[in-house]
Parts: structure tokens; sequence; C-alpha cells
């Protein structure tokens, strides 16, 4: 990273850290000071090879994605910028700019000696950064009396769910909204005075002395002290013409809610399932979407320009060409549905015909272990896997929830559009499990209106309309996006393994991740893909894929059941069911028991209940789980 208009390196983060941690418009806390990642129009790859990610199906899916904010086509994934051998030669690397561009954020500092408060750019303050080679020792300076002790940002911010971000107006704060009696550009004080109730730091104008306690812009009340938002993103540098319309609130700068990332994730799947097909339209749709039917197709392939297309199937380009166009004709997908898509091509490449091993992408056929055959229908090792996930946004204060996608406001990445996201890309491995489709599908019909299942279905309503937001203007349905009893049922059992393979196999849960393939009403699903692809994780050396060989997996199951049947924060945790006015997206479920972090889990720990796989006390509903295995 590069300090704005200096080209300074401050610092080094990885990849993912800049997709789900700290991207586009978020701050980044270094040692000495915060620095915001500026918008992708200021980032260079100038010198940088390898930086395009090839995955057409994820380049389609942010295209179907963006369709909805009038964007222009995108054509790259890239990944961040960055030279090998920079800490070689620092400064030549820095010359060229090449980086992650950032500015320091928030631009008031305060003097940790004297308590003087100003802004970066009043000549208070210095930038000192003289080792090139050691970063972490960038920082800005106060010449005072008492040396040229270190200056630290000042930590409140202004905050809108707009996605604004802005600074916070201490001279005209401290001065109820007037100017100062003695001049234009008065110095301030900034003292803290701790304790334990909340903020509790003083502003105080040192040209005419008076003083205003923080305290008065927190809160609710406080709300009404603050000025209209001016519509800034700092990331891009730009201000809205008109102001914005909506409130902004107090909020100190770090503060985990004022960045959350919209990304999309897909696995880069063999070449005969489809992957190819997605490139081909993306590279020749302005020719391609003239086509209506398969006669139109087998013309165009006689044609020597377009001879390429003998190589695909007719029927599978007609029928993606047809659903493109019916896509680009409807009203644009959310983000979660978009992700959802990409499901289906996995789920296909996951259960179907075992296809030839390639860098990105390698299957392997396990037997079930006889005691499991009534559970598993399939059990899979995924020897090798490559996911690519890509940043197409982000939003502030309210994050993008896959049960309420209306609710968060997206951010731009750019001022204008560009033809490339961000992107990061990771390998690993995993084990694909798929229940028994006969199995499954007789539990569904019996639970599908039981009281338990019920009870869900209902706190799921309830909490999508207590987080209704009021700048809908749409029609609302409380029950949209309702996952259903086999999603329930699929992502209990995914957390059941997670954790005891975190337990018995010691693999730190934390570096594991699930995919379930649960479906829909019209394309029912019963898989699961657990999966190791973080960078630096443990595992990714077949440590995983070992653990569906037959006995492994028998006992791993087996324990998995059985400490499902119990928890330690019982009869608690076996008796909750989500009844009015509760609405929590739980039942049976807790840190104890099922919970896992919220880097493994694909829906932050919702939809989990351990009655629907093994009996809890009281139960009488049938379960999942066949009876030979039940513990």
């Amino acid at each position: 990273m590069s300090t704005h208009g200096s080209n300074r390196r401050v610092g080094a983060v990885r990849p993912s850290h800049l997709m789900f941690t700290a991207g586009v418009g978020a701050l980044v806390d270094l040692p000495n000071f915060s620095v915001l990642i500026r918008g992708i129009d200021a980032w260079s790859h100038s010198g940088v090879t390898d930086y395009d990610i090839d995955e057409p199906r994820l380049r389609a899916a942010v295209n179907r994605s963006l369709q909805r904010y009038g964007r222009g086509q995108v054509e790259q994934l890239r990944a961040a910028p960055w030279l090998e051998g920079a800490d070689a030669d620092p400064k030549g690397w820095a010359a060229q700019g090449v980086g992650v561009p950032v500015t320091p954020f928030p631009q008031w500092l305060r003097c940790t000696a004297c308590n003087v408060l100003a802004a970066i750019d009043s000549d208070e303050f210095a930038f000192v950064n003289s080792n090139a080679r050691t970063p972490h020792e960038a920082k800005f300076v106060h010449d005072c009396k008492r040396g040229k002790p270190l200056a630290v940002a000042a930590r409140f911010t202004l905050v809108c769910t707009a996605g604004h971000l802005d600074e916070f107006p201490y001279t005209a704060y401290v001065h109820h909204g007037q100017n100062c009696a003695r001049t234009p550009r008065p110095k301030l004080r900034m003292k803290d005075h701790g304790g334990n109730q909340a903020a509790n730091v003083t502003i105080e104008c040192v040209a005419c002395g008076v003083k205003r306690n923080i305290r008065e812009a927190m809160g609710e009340r406080g709300r009404r002290n603050l000025p209209a938002c001016r519509g800034r993103h700092p990331h891009l540098g730009t201000y809205e013409p008109n102001g914005c319309a909506q409130e902004p609130v107090l909020m100190v700068a770090g503060a985990s809610n004022q960045w959350f990332p919209l990304t999309l994730s897909a696995l880069a799947l063999p070449k005969a399932q489809g992957g190819d097909i997605d490139k081909l339209l993306d590279d020749h749709w302005p020719d391609l979407e003239l086509i209506e039917d398969r006669g139109q197709f087998d013309f165009m392939a006689r044609m020597p320009k377009f001879a390429f297309l003998k190589e695909f199937d007719a029927e599978s380009v007609v029928e993606a060409i047809t659903a493109r166009k019916q896509g680009a004709g409807g009203p644009a997908p959310s983000a979660p549905d978009v992700q959802a898509d990409l499901f289906g091509p996995e789920w296909d490449a996951l259960s179907g015909p075992i296809p030839s091993p390639s860098d990105d992408f390698a299957l392997r056929q396990v037997p079930v272990p006889s005691r499991l055959s009534e559970f598993f229908g399939d059990i899979r090792q995924v020897e090798r896997l490559r996911e690519a996930r890509a940043l197409i946004g982000f939003s502030r204060l309210d994050a993008p929830d896959p049960e309420s996608p209306e609710i968060a406001t997206r951010v731009e990445l750019s001022r204008g559009a560009r033809n490339w996201v961000p992107a990061s890309e990771v390998r690993g491995e995993g084990v694909f499990l798929r229940v028994r489709d006969g199995l499954m599908a007789e539990w569904v019909a019996r639970m599908e209106k039981s009281p338990q299942m019920e009870a869900h279905r209902e706190a799921y309503a309830r909490f999508r309309a207590n987080r209704k937001s009021d700048r809908m203007t749409s029609d609302f349905d409380p029950y949209s996006g309702w996952p259903g009893a086999r999603y329930i049922a699929l992502h209990t059992l995914s957390h059941l393994l997670i954790r005891t393979i975190a337990l018995e196999c010691g693999y730190n849960s934390a570096s594991l991740a699930e995919r379930i393939y649960a479906g829909d009403e019209q394309n029912p699903r019963t898989g699961i893909l657990i999966y190791t692809a973080v960078p630096d994780s443990e595992g990714t050396l077949g440590g995983l894929v070992s653990l569906a060989e037959e006995r492994e997996f028998d006992r791993i199951v087996r324990r998995a059941l059985a400490d499902a049947s119990h928890c330690s924060a019982d009869p608690l945790c076996a008796e909750r069911l989500p009844h009015d006015p509760a609405d929590f997206l739980h039942g049976a479920a807790c840190h104890v028991c099922l919970f896992v972090s919220e880097t493994t889990c694909e829906r932050g720990n919702r939809f989990l209940d351990r009655r629907f796989l093994v009996p809890l006390a009281g139960d009488k509903e049938p379960v999942l789980t066949p009876v030979g295995l039940l513990p």
C-alpha cells in the first residue's frame, strides 16, 4: 500500500484481507495511523503481470449482479497489483506507483503530548518515513514544545446508511454551528477524560475558550446536533452535488459496522461443465445474441468466421443464449440470487460423472462405509479445487444480508464505469457428500408442515419484517428467500461434521468453509461441500481429503451424531425454538454444539437445529438420520 500522492509504502496486507476485511472504501489500521483504501480508479497495474484471474462463470455472475446498477460490462477480474522483489528495492517499486493506493483517514490528527487537534493539511503535523524498508515506522509527528511526539488520528467520523463517510466537523461542532468569534481557523484541543461509561472527550477552541463534549453528538438525541450528510465518498474523492437525504450518525473510525463487503465466489469447474460456454458468450455476445433457435446456430456455425462454434454442444449454447437474454430483459437479480445461480453448475460437476483431473479440479470417488449406506448416496474426495472471489461493492451500517438483500445500499468501487473489479483466488481441497435423495425427500414431506419447521418459517418472516428498511418502496414478501427444510437439515449436518473435524482431527474450523447444495422445489439437491481454500490454511496437502476414506469417515460421522444428541447448554439449548415474538433463525443450536466461525459458515450461523438430525428430549417428530446411526 502507498499513501495518496507520495507513493510511499506504508504497509502490506494479504489479498484476502482486501476482499473480506478491509477492501475499497474501508479503513486499515497501521501501527501509527489509519488509512482508507482508495477506489479502483487510482489502482495501477503498470508493469505487473499475471494479475488477470480467468474465471468466466464468476465474471458473468458479476455482470448479472451489476446489471441492476447500470454499470458497464466487466471484462476482467484483477488481483491486487503487486511486484515481486518489492522488499529488495522498495524505493524503485514505490516510484512506479504500483500497489493499492491509500490516503490517511481520518484526516484530523491529535498530538499525544499537547492534545492539539488539527487537520492533516494545517501544517501542524509532519509525515516521517525515513526508511523505505520499514514502512511500519511511518508516522505523523507534531513539532511542539515537548519535542516531536506522535500524532494520532482523531477517531470520530460521520457515516450514513447510503454509504457516505465524512470527517467529524470539530470546528463547527464546538462552536454550535457558528464561526469562531476570534479567528476563522482556530486552533483546537482534544482531551480524553477516560471513564468506562461512554466516550468522554472534550473539544476546546483555544482562541475563544468555548468547550463541548463529544457525548452531545451521540445517541438519538445527539443526531440533532449533527450537520446534514454532505454525501461524501472519500475513497472516490467525490461529494453528492445536492447533499444526502439520510441522517449521519457518529461513529468511531474502525468500528465493525463501518464497512461490509459485497462479494461473489465461484469454483473453477472442468471445461465440460459449461465453463467454456460462459466464456464463449462473454467473448462473442454481440454476434451470438442474434441466435434465436438451433437452426440459426447451425447456419452460423457453417460460416468460416464462426467455425469454432462446432466445438460446442449446440443445444447447450442455444439454451445459454436464451437464458442470458431472458436475464437481461427481466428484473436484475440480487447478489444472493446470483450467488445461488453459481451453485447449479458446481452441483452438476461434483455429483455428475467423474471428469478428467486438471490443475484446478480433481475429483475421486470413494466407497460409502457400509454402516452409512442408508444415509449417504455418494462420497467424493475433491483432491484439487480453485475458488475465485470478486468484490463488487460494499455497504456501511447495514450489512449485505442473504435474508434481506434489499436493506443494504451498495457503494460503487469507482467514480465511473470500469471494465474490471478486484478479485482473488485460492486453491485447496475438500470432501463432497450427498445425502440419499429418497431419504431426504421422505423426511422433507413429513417435516415441512411440522410445528417445529413452522416455527422456523414464521420466525424467518418476523426476522425479515423487523429488519424491513423504511426506505423500501417495492412490495415486501416476508417469506421471500425462505431456504426450506432441506437446507436446514443439510446445513446442520455440515456444521456437525466441521466441528468434529476440528475437534478430532486437529483442523482449525476457521480454515474450513462450506457450500450447501440444497436447490429448490423445482431442482432439489442434497449435497454438502466441506473444503479448505484459504491462504496458508492447514490441511491443503491432502489432510482433508484423507478424512473421506472409509474408516475415517465412518468414525467422524458417528461421533458427530453422538455429539449432536447432547450439549452442555442443555436443556436450554435442546428446548430452544423461535416462537413468537422471537426472530432468531436457529433452534437447538448454540456456540457449544453447532456454531462455527463467521468465515466458515455461509449463512452467519443461521438455519441450524439439532432436533432435525437426532431426537432430543421430548421430541416426537422423526429425524433425518437413519435409526441405525442414532446414538
